[in-house]
C-alpha cells in the first residue's frame, strides 16, 4: 500500500476547521497498515508517531507520553496485550487512552484488553472513517474531563430518539415509551456514548452497583425487553459478541 497519497489530497480546504494536535503513537507491525493509518491520521490533523513492535511502543511512549495510542493486539515478540498491561502498570502512562486494533476472531483479547484499561477498539478489516471515529471519540471524553461511566442527566437525542432524564422519559418518533428504571438506566448509559462498546459487567456495576448479585444474563434479559419497547429504535442498541453492547453511532 503506497506511502503517500495525491498532493490535493493532502490540502485541507480554508472552510475546514484547524486540525487538533494531539499526539498519537500507532502501534502496528504491518507496513502498509501502519502506514495508511498513519496517513489518514496526520490528514485529520493529529502528530503521530509510529513502532513496529511492542518493544520500540514502549520506549517511545514512556520518553514522551501521547495523547492517544493506537496499538495492534498481533504484535511479534511483546504482544498488543502485554504492552497495554505494562502502560496500565505504570503510574506514568497509566491515563494513557488506547484503541486497540484487533482480528474479528479475538473476542477473549477484546474483553481482556478493555477489562486491562483500554478504551475502545476496531475490528480488522476496518474503514479510514471507523479509525477516525473511535479516536475522535475517545479523545473527546478524555478533554471532557474523564471516561466515568455515570451518564449525567442532559437530554439526550438521537435520530427518533428522544431521553429526559429528569422527567425519566423516553420518547420514539414522539411517542412515549414506558420503561422501568433499570431499563432506563440500561438505555440512558448505552445512549450516553454512541459507538462505545460497554462490558456486561461494566453496565452491570454502573446501573446496580459493584456488589450487585446480578448475571451477564440478566443484563441479556433486560436489552432484549428493552429492544422490544424502544420497537424499531431498538435496533440501535447492538450486540458485541463476547463482549457487550453499544447503541450506534
Amino acid at each position: 500500500m503506497p506511502n503517500t497519497a495525491p498532493a490535493h489530497a493532502k490540502a485541507r480546504k480554508k472552510s475546514d476547521p484547524p486540525p487538533s494536535r494531539a499526539r498519537l503513537v500507532v502501534v502496528e507491525d504491518e507496513q502498509d497498515l501502519q502506514d495508511l493509518m498513519r496517513y489518514h491520521l496526520e490528514r485529520e490533523g493529529y502528530a503521530v508517531t509510529s513502532a513496529l513492535s511492542g518493544d520500540r511502543a514502549l520506549k517511545i511512549i514512556r520518553a514522551e507520553p501521547p495523547d492517544l495510542i493506537v496499538l495492534d493486539l498481533m504484535l511479534p515478540g511483546m504482544d498488543g496485550l502485554e504492552v497495554c498491561r505494562a502502560l496500565k502498570a505504570d503510574a506514568a502512562t497509566a491515563g494513557i487512552p488506547i484503541v486497540m486494533v484487533t482480528a474479528k476472531s479475538e473476542e477473549a483479547d477484546i474483553v481482556t484488553g478493555l477489562e486491562l484499561g483500554a478504551d475502545d477498539y476496531v475490528a480488522k478489516p476496518f474503514s479510514p472513517r471507523v479509525l477516525l471515529a473511535r479516536v475522535r471519540a475517545v479523545l473527546r471524553r478524555r478533554s471532557a474531563g474523564g471516561d466515568a461511566a455515570e451518564p449525567d442527566d442532559a437530554d439526550i437525542t438521537i435520530r427518533n430518539l428522544v431521553i429526559r432524564p429528569e422527567r425519566h422519559e423516553v420518547l420514539v418518533q414522539g411517542r412515549p415509551v414506558d420503561l422501568t428504571a433499570t431499563e432506563f438506566r440500561l438505555l440512558q448509559l448505552l445512549a450516553s456514548k454512541p459507538g462505545r462498546v460497554f462490558p456486561r459487567q461494566q453496565i452491570i456495576e454502573t446501573i446496580h452497583g459493584k456488589f450487585a448479585a446480578v448475571t451477564d444474563r440478566s443484563v441479556d434479559v433486560q436489552v432484549v425487553m428493552l429492544r422490544r419497547k424502544l420497537e424499531e429504535a431498538g435496533q440501535d442498541i447492538q450486540t458485541v459478541r463476547g463482549v457487550g453492547y453499544r447503541f450506534r453511532e
